[in-house]
């Protein structure tokens, strides 16, 4: 299961932020009756990651016109390059927090820092959108390389049940699906058919990299993605405040329920949601928090480096498969067994990692010109 072990990608989906600095020449514009007194550490998706998608709209003329590769930025792409797209504002903010819930995962402590204003995604990478990609340039996934990946048993059919013979010995709810993919997200006898409007899944942060360049844009920094999923709030748990449900309602995706045994679905999906649920943060930014976990650039750390220069991008890069940060948390996330849907909450994954269930998101930001 060495092998298997290495493709835990199917909970992320990818997260497309675009970013310029203000001076750029860029265009454009808890569980409410269940709460439990011990936090969980562990739902066994500790790589997954969160993605956003740009959405840019394309011409009739530049979507028949010859697709680059991926490796290189499609010109196609950058039409309308930041449609769909919201220009988060520079300054400080106070990132981590100094009570982390798990500070074994670097939540803390609460520092001060500066980043430049840059254009983030509205949504998470749709599969209609990572579709697009995939056609425009014949762009295939990890998992689709590795010809498996990881989902929760939850979500697997009797059929495909039949035919695992291991599991994941600290998170037996993870099983190893043979063809499970961004396509087949539950496994060969699953599809997306009616699912075009949710994130893209199974995706790791190599993909993600390409999905961004392709699109001429990059993955935001860890510290641009706290500065824009707390929608301009400082020291709040969630970006609405610290109530999981404030009057009833439910502003996020994420398990409620025994996990990972039955889920609820008391916000109205069992699994992942469309890229437009749930209302937006103050920034206007939707799903920032739950649904799929999200991709940042930066290599994972613990401590944390301290942000002594403004725009802060983690510490050196120096492997090729490296544990990189994911944020956000997932539909999978529930307070007992993965309490990571918090805005200081953060998690790894090797880059060629495309984690459990939780669709993993791409999360990029738009080269614009200096």
């Amino acid at each position: 299961i060495t092998e298997a072990m290495r493709l835990l990608l199917a909970a992320c989906a990818l997260a497309v932020l675009a970013l310029c600095t203000a001076d750029e020449a860029c265009e454009g514009p808890l569980l409410s009756g269940e709460e439990i007194e011990q936090p969980g550490k562990s739902c066994g998706c500790a790589g997954d990651l969160r993605s956003v998608e740009a959405r840019s709209a394309r011409s009739d003329a530049a979507s028949a016109s010859a697709a680059p590769a991926p490796a290189a930025p499609s010109a196609s792409a950058s039409i309308s390059a930041h449609e769909n797209m919201v220009l988060i504002p520079g300054g400080q903010f106070t990132m981590g927090t100094d009570q982390p819930v798990l500070p074994e995962d670097g939540e803390g402590p609460a520092m001060r820092v500066y980043v430049d204003s840059f254009y983030m995604d509205r949504y998470e990478v749709s599969n209609d959108a990572f579709a697009e990609f995939v056609a425009a340039t014949g762009f295939e996934t990890e998992a689709e390389k590795f010809n498996e990946s990881f989902v929760v048993e939850y979500f697997i059919s009797p059929a495909e049940l039949a035919k695992i013979t291991q599991q994941v010995a600290a998170a037996p709810w993870w099983l190893p699906v043979k063809g499970a993919n961004w396509r087949l997200p539950e496994g060969p006898d699953s599809n997306i058919s009616t699912r075009g409007a949710h994130p893209v899944v199974h995706v790791s942060w190599n993909d993600a990299i390409a999905y961004c360049t392709w699109r001429g844009k990059r993955l935001p920094t860890e510290a641009e993605w706290e500065r824009a999923a707390r929608g301009g709030h400082e020291n709040r748990t969630l970006w609405w405040g610290e109530d999981l449900h404030p009057s009833g309602k439910h502003y996020m995706n994420v398990w409620q329920g025994q996990f990972p045994v039955k889920n609820l679905a008391k916000d109205g999906y069992t699994q992942t949601c469309p890229v437009d649920a749930f209302p937006p943060n103050d920034y206007g930014l939707h799903n920032m928090l739950g649904n799929v976990w999200e991709w940042v650039q930066d290599t994972w750390a613990v401590p944390r480096p301290i942000a002594s220069t403004p725009n802060p991008k983690g510490p050196p890069s120096v492997s090729s498969n490296e544990d990189k940060v994911k944020r956000g948390g997932s539909y999978l996330c529930h307070k007992l067994t993965c309490y990571r849907y918090r805005l200081a909450a953060r998690s790894q994954n090797t880059a060629d990692r495309h984690v459990p269930p939780p669709p993993s998101t791409i999360a990029c930001e738009s080269a614009c010109p200096t």
